[in-house]
């Protein structure tokens, strides 16, 4: 009888530790393991509803989308077979665009896209819009999108892809994949706390407005872009950096 009691004691360890276990791999992947996942493109779940999520794409048309600074959606994107994508027109400056309907402070923010061999993009947040201002990099921060395998160019760290572009260098490691395949990147902004992810992976974490944050702005690429990172709400942008790069399941809510 004390032989069965300790094996019926050792298998409801080995299941607890399971459980336990299991619960550190959902904790380690993401917010967006917290989002149901449905075959329906640019649409949103039932459970996205009550979360109060809000889907910025609908894979039919660029409403709520336009140019940085511009009143109509730029030539260089297109709507097509339901991804909002950049022709690659554009530049270091011109050619972003905006969801211009609504400026978000507090948010997770999901979407997937794909890029061109050597291609480079970005996600902006908190992007303010003005004469003062060429591009959304003027004053936003940047969730870096890159070909990060066969970009022909020599990358810097704090160039590479999941990278806080120009402040905080990403941890990439296993999330990378080749160009021309979906990814899903993640960025979680609080006060406290700033958490980038790719393909389920935490790239980066910081505190925004922290001594560290304002050092490395002081003596990084921003140290002459006084507005860069300072504003605390703001528009979501999305880069177009002179290649072709797909965008899908563009969602984002309130914290």
């Amino acid at each position: 009888m004390k032989k069965k009691l300790l094996t019926l004691g050792m298998a409801a360890l080995f299941l607890v530790s399971c459980k336990m276990d299991k619960k550190e791999e959902q904790k380690e992947a993401g917010p967006q393991a917290k989002i149901d996942v449905t075959h329906t493109e640019n649409a949103l779940t039932d459970k996205e509803k009550s979360e109060d999520w809000i889907l910025l794409f609908d894979g039919k048309n660029a409403d709520g989308w336009r140019g940085y600074n511009q009143e109509t959606l730029p030539e260089g994107w297109v709507v097509e077979d339901g991804t909002l994508k950049s022709l690659g027109k554009g530049g270091d400056i011109g050619g972003d665009i905006v969801y211009g309907k609504e400026s978000f402070e507090n948010f997770e923010f999901s979407l997937e896209w794909k890029i061109a061999e050597g291609g480079n993009s970005g996600v902006f947040y908190h992007v303010l819009e003005g004469d003062q201002y060429k591009a959304p990099y003027y004053n936003a921060p940047e969730f870096q999108l890159v070909d990060q395998v066969g970009f022909p160019g020599k990358l810097e760290d704090w160039q590479s892809i999941g990278a806080d572009y120009g402040m905080y260098i990403p941890d990439y490691e296993g999330a990378v994949k080749p160009a021309g395949e979906w990814n899903s990147s993640c960025i979680v902004f609080t006060p406290e706390k700033v958490t980038y992810w790719l393909n389920g992976k935490k790239t980066v974490a910081f505190e925004p407005w922290s001594d560290d944050w304002k050092k490395r702005k002081s003596e990084g690429k921003w140290k002459d872009y006084p507005d860069y990172g300072e504003a605390r709400s703001g528009l979501i942008g999305l880069q177009d950096h002179g290649s072709f790069i797909w965008f899908k399941n563009i969602k984002i809510r309130k914290l």
